[in-house]
């Protein structure tokens, strides 16, 4: 890969973006609709960075790029800037063994990295202590569309998560505090990097419309006790999915507001969510991001345990399930070359409005929210075949698993990473990591010719290497760019993904972003 680029020194590049209305960050939308809701599929990423083309087309990439001006990319990263560009944004946290209530805590740390493909970064994770119930929450956002609905739903859906298994007189306390204008209790104890965003603008319309749910749960007479982590997390991701619609449909407070609405609803992005308390772990999920178990068996092997299910085309039930929803005469276009009405390729989404109110209410709130013109364009886009809708909604897949002594970590992460490395591989990279021995199976010698046993002595020989992370998820990252064709690290690869300008990035790799979640041995023993 690195020297098909090199013969390509040559780049044709567009810098077309449009206006954000998220100052003071001065983010913007990117110009590249992405791989999932891109209005025409030319412009989605084109390239893989170790699976080649993904849409089988050419490499020029629209009429505009013909005309484009030309400029030369430098290839030549030092190691230094290597390293720099990858762990601009690893985080690492060490979670208190005991958790001061009741026991240990089953975490014992987590390690976290994103790197960006589309500028601005269209990934967000959450990472956070439920204070007022006993528990964490991490969570992995794949944005499409821009940044606009990751950035709201990484914000406020560890909220709704919480709140919803809060008993009824936990609630009590809020709403009083709320009522007689005292501090309010913390919900959340939050884990954050110096480089995670915030809608700041927006946070007294997310505190009135979590209050406004809390306040219908006191109202409900089975709330009680607060529901079940499973249950919390399926009717959460519903509730901020509806917030997020109304939100863009009502009058608000000044357009900036008003804006960042319609964005996060016309937006979309993927979850990929996980509950970890005393019961075990929880993992909600809605699109293509992924949750991977490592598991340690009693002979030393390590194996991957998948807690999720990608919801695409390739998801034979998922398709299913969506073909049953519309009519049968929509059966030949409500899927189209692996895409919702040929657009989209996660079939669960929150935001996406485009795939969920009718065509009526989107020209309406379109034309009534005062978007600028670019903006307006985009929404505007109408999916081909668009007649029975809603087409999609954010309602995620629960998994729950008991942890086990021989569960040893968990590994979320959006389809970035999925798209270089199996689940299988990625484990192996998190234990050879976690363990520094390399795993490696016995070959017999009279099964391979000359040529295989070179590349296999190659593979070693590249496995033998001393990690040069202290992080896993770099570690993760670093591999997923920079291992070649003989599952090697090959320096001059991976200098070449990250040389990429950030206009051309987005054809040859995705946004990653990747959380590594180590369980407590401690408390497995226990309670077990």
């Amino acid at each position: 890969m690195s020297g098909y680029l090199r013969s390509r020194l040559l780049l044709y590049t567009s810098g077309k973006h449009l206006t954000s209305f998220f100052a003071p960050s001065q983010h913007v939308l990117s110009d590249k609709r992405c791989r999932t809701c891109c209005p025409h599929p030319s412009q989605a990423r084109s390239f893989s960075s170790r699976r080649g083309r993904s849409d089988g087309r050419s490499g020029q990439e629209g009429e505009n790029t013909l005309h484009a001006p030309r400029r030369e990319v430098d290839f030549q990263l030092s190691r230094l800037q290597i390293n720099t560009v990858l762990r601009a944004n690893e985080q690492a946290v060490r979670i208190p063994e005991f958790d001061g209530r009741s026991g240990s805590s089953p975490v014992l740390r987590f390690e976290s990295n994103q790197l960006s493909a589309n500028t601005p970064l269209e990934d967000r994770r959450s990472s956070a202590s439920c204070l007022q119930t006993r528990g964490l929450l991490f969570g992995v956002f794949d944005g499409h569309g821009g940044h606009a609905c990751a950035q709201v739903v990484s914000e406020r859906l560890p909220y709704y998560i919480a709140v919803s298994m809060m008993s009824e007189s936990v609630l009590e306390d809020l709403e009083a505090a709320m009522e007689t204008l005292r501090p309010v209790p913390p919900i959340l104890q939050w884990y954050k990097h110096r480089n995670d965003y915030n809608y700041r603008e927006s946070a007294a319309l997310y505190v009135d419309h979590l209050r406004v749910y809390w306040q219908e749960l006191l109202s409900s007479e089975e709330h009680g006790n607060g529901m079940c982590p499973a249950d919390a997390l399926i009717y959460a991701f519903q509730r901020l999915d509806t917030d997020l619609s109304l939100e863009a449909q009502v009058p608000l407070a000044n357009d900036l507001m008003r804006n960042t609405a319609i964005q996060a609803a016309f937006a979309g992005c993927t979850a990929c969510v996980a509950h970890i308390g005393p019961e075990g772990v929880h993992v909600a999920n809605a699109g293509d991001c992924r949750a991977v178990l490592g598991v340690q068996e009693h002979d030393g092997s390590w194996s991957a345990l998948p807690l999720t299910q990608d919801h695409n085309a390739a998801n034979v039930a998922e398709v299913e399930r969506i073909w049953q929803q519309h009519p049968a005469s929509e059966r030949h276009s409500v899927i189209v070359d692996d895409r919702l009405l040929g657009v989209l390729m996660p079939l669960r989404a929150f935001g996406d409005v485009r795939f969920k109110w009718s065509r009526e209410l989107q020209q309406s709130v379109l034309e009534n929210g005062d978007s600028d013109s670019e903006a307006l364009n985009l929404y505007q886009y109408a999916p081909p075949n668009y007649l029975t809708p809603p087409y999609l909604e954010a309602t995620p897949e629960v998994t729950y698993h008991r942890l086990r002594p021989q569960d040893r970590f968990l590994i979320l992460a959006s389809d970035g990473l999925w798209d270089e490395m199996t689940s299988d591989e990625a484990v192996r990279l998190v234990a050879e990591h976690l363990t520094g021995i390399h795993l490696q199976a016995p070959v017999s010698a009279s099964q391979l010719n000359l040529g295989q046993m070179h590349q296999l002595l190659l593979q070693r020989r590249a496995r033998a290497t001393p990690a040069l992370d202290l992080n896993g998820a770099t570690h993760l990252i670093r591999h997923a760019l920079g291992t070649n064709e003989y599952a090697e690290m090959d320096q001059e690869r991976l200098a070449t993904m990250l040389a990429l300008p950030s206009d051309l990035a987005r054809m040859y790799r995705d946004d990653i972003t990747v959380t590594v979640i180590y369980f407590n041995p401690n408390f497995s023993k226990t309670t077990n």
